[in-house]
């Protein structure tokens, strides 16, 4: 429980900051959304734009001019945001001790090295489901002013589930890369860069249907927030797909952990 709080404490000045990024961006995009509010004129854009980019962005599945519309297009960018926080919570929580050379003190406690990775763990859970819920309550609160339509709120619960899940798989991509990779200097960037990997293929898929197989690769594809608006749920295919990838990434984090020597 110590290490816990403890990395609890670590971690909240990096919450604090992550959790700015949230309300920044939502204060930005519903102040960019009062321009487009009940004003279809503004859609006129995206008749300039590519057609195969328009699809890639999802920019036609919804009317932008609406509260569930421009959300349902800000639902992607926070994904983006709350991953890579999320990933570098998971990579930076265990690779942190070789990097600040306090491993041969944590080595020291009295408790596994499994107890370890499960305190740590627990600690970036956290702060992803406190992060979480400032995004949930940053977006209410904007939308709020623009009288949303019915089932808003419905839908803003079930894509901030799918958010989570995003979250949590990263997080155990993040923690399982700080558990098993040597060149912990390296740890960060790379879980950043696998992420942004992923978010490219996911923009990649969307623009040739001869692509779709790249979904399967890349979370940011699993749930389309136009899809968790007509259906009012998640895909199960995609939610057992992304239960396997976290315990498979957190099954090698403590098995490649446990078993590798630690830079003291």
């Amino acid at each position: 429980m110590n290490i816990f709080l403890r990395e609890l404490k670590a971690n909240f000045k990096s919450l604090l900051i992550w959790a700015f990024i949230v309300l920044l961006f939502a204060v930005i995009g519903f102040a960019k959304f009062s321009a487009y509010y009940g004003n279809p004129e503004l859609l006129a854009i995206l008749n300039d734009m590519p057609a195969a980019l328009v699809d890639a962005m999802n920019l036609n599945a919804f009317n932008l001019t609406t509260v569930v519309g421009f959300y349902g297009l800000m639902f992607s960018y926070f994904a983006l945001i709350l991953s890579i926080a999320a990933a570098m919570w998971g990579s930076d929580i265990i690779s942190k001790e070789e990097r600040d050379k306090t491993v041969e003190f944590s080595l020291t406690l009295p408790v596994t090295r499994a107890r370890l990775v499960t305190a740590k763990s627990l600690a970036a859970l956290v702060n992803c489901i406190l992060l979480l819920l400032t995004a949930w309550g940053a977006i209410l609160y904007g939308a709020s002013s623009y009288a949303p339509e019915s089932g808003f709120n419905t839908y803003v619960a079930i894509s901030m589930l799918a958010l989570f899940i995003m979250e949590l798989i990263f997080l155990a991509v993040g923690i399982f890369l700080g558990c098993a990779m040597k060149q912990y200097k390296r740890v960060g960037s790379i879980a950043v860069s696998l992420l942004l990997g992923t978010y490219i293929l996911s923009i990649m898929a969307g623009l040739d249907k001869h692509l779709d197989f790249l979904h399967y690769f890349t979370p940011f594809s699993y749930f389309n927030p136009s899809a968790i608006f007509r259906t009012s749920s998640l895909d199960l295919t995609y939610v057992l797909l992304s239960a396997g990838i976290i315990a498979a990434a957190m099954a090698g984090a403590y098995l490649s952990y446990s078993r590798r020597d630690l830079y003291i």
